[in-house]
């Protein structure tokens, strides 16, 4: 088995990532949505937070291994980033979603030098809309934001094309296919389940994947 393998089985077995075709979740857009992704409970599970911080802190050392300090994406990459932090003896902080509105007005919380090599820890990457407001503000504090890890990623073309665009380098534990492999393999869903997931990464907002073949 892979380490993808291993943290997409993690991710099933504990119920962080529902694969429903056939009751599809709503997001908040209005779209339908098959799959829906919740990492914060890989928190809860002490042997697959061990494999998620593991891994976060293998990747950072061989794809970034001049990272002087992590900054986590409020609120889902904090508690990662703290976990991955420590293994690593690395400084990290957060990134708000907006500024403060009262006391010092931070939106990036703990200690940032400008020049510092920064990677940001994410825990799920779709548009990677959120990802990449967290990199231009670390950016225009005068971060050196030598890109970002994250748990899981859909793979989707919007979200690899506003990376691309905006020059930042994704590195993910898990992606969307590795995921339904291992969910076919383990009976989790059926092999033209993964089919219409699939089809419902490469297009969101066309419902054709709903109907059954």
């Amino acid at each position: 088995m892979t380490d993808k393998q291993h943290i997409a089985l993690d991710l099933l077995k504990i119920g962080a990532v529902f694969l429903r075709p056939d009751e599809p979740f709503t997001w908040a857009s209005g779209i339908k949505s098959p799959i829906y992704c919740d990492n914060r409970l890989t928190l809860s599970d002490v042997e697959v937070r061990e494999d998620i911080e593991n891994g976060l802190a293998g990747l950072i050392r061989e794809y970034f291994n001049e990272a002087e300090v992590l900054m986590g994406t409020s609120t889902a990459g904090i508690a990662h980033a703290a976990i991955t932090a420590t293994k690593l003896q690395l400084p990290m902080g957060y990134v708000r979603s907006s500024q403060k509105d009262h006391g010092r007005t931070n939106r990036i919380e703990g200690r940032l030098i400008p020049g510092q090599k920064v990677v940001v820890v994410e825990d799920l990457i779709s548009t990677a809309g959120s990802c990449i407001e967290v990199v231009e503000a670390l950016r225009e504090a005068g971060a050196d934001v030598l890109g970002v890890v994250s748990i899981f990623t859909y793979n989707m073309q919007k979200g690899k094309d506003a990376l691309e665009q905006h020059k930042t380098v994704n590195h993910s534990l898990c992606d969307l296919e590795t995921l339904l492999d291992v969910a076919v393999d383990n009976n989790y869903i059926l092999p033209s389940d993964k089919q219409r997931l699939l089809l419902f990464r490469n297009n969101p907002s066309d419902e054709s994947w709903m109907k059954k073949n």
